[in-house]
């Protein structure tokens, strides 16, 4: 069983911010594989299916991203997963060009605070991650107010890419080991 979590903000206002590119990866995951995320538990939106012999859940949790953890630690609690083993979890990053991806099997928050939330509630660093480049804020420009806005026009093609490339990223891990989408996937 996987787990693929996309983290983001629930709520119209923030569907279209630079924060939920990990929800968007979902959705698109959920498109391509016919999976309804239907399902309100563990403080989120789930949605359960099979790819190949693979059972998939996907998960957006609706906690909004401070709380992540709040969502994920109890759901892999209860089908008694390992997170360095079964969970994947896609967010943005303002440390990246946007529009670049970049796999990791670990390590630490970076200052993102739905990764710490995860880090805090799981009692490790230890768990796959996509992380999806949105650049930085120009100087003066609080970080909070960056994140909780859209793409400029100029961004929207290569963050596009950058989804449908994480998508990818996510459907050869229920095929060959995370190391070896890491090396295909980072370049």
């Amino acid at each position: 069983m996987k787990v693929i979590v996309g983290l983001g903000n629930p709520g119209r206002e923030y569907e279209k911010t630079k924060h939920n590119v990990g929800f968007w990866v979902i959705d698109r995951l959920a498109d391509q594989w016919d999976i309804a995320l239907n399902q309100g538990k563990f403080k989120g939106l789930i949605g359960e299916g099979r790819v190949g012999n693979e059972k998939i859940i996907l998960v957006k949790p609706l906690t909004y991203m401070n709380l992540s953890g709040e969502c994920v630690a109890p759901l892999l609690h209860f089908y008694k997963l390992a997170p360095q083993d079964d969970l994947l979890v896609v967010y943005d990053d303002m440390d990246l060009p946007c529009g670049k991806i970049r796999l990791r099997t670990k390590g630490s928050s970076g200052g993102h605070n739905g990764i710490k939330s995860l880090i805090a509630h799981l009692g490790s660093e230890e768990f796959k991650r996509i992380k999806v480049g949105i650049d930085r804020p120009q100087p003066g420009r609080k970080v909070v107010d960056y994140v909780l806005t859209p793409f400029s026009m100029e961004q929207q093609a290569e963050v596009e890419d950058a989804v449908k490339r994480a998508s990818e990223a996510v459907k050869a891990w229920t095929e060959i080991s995370f190391l070896r989408v890491m090396n295909q996937f980072n370049g």
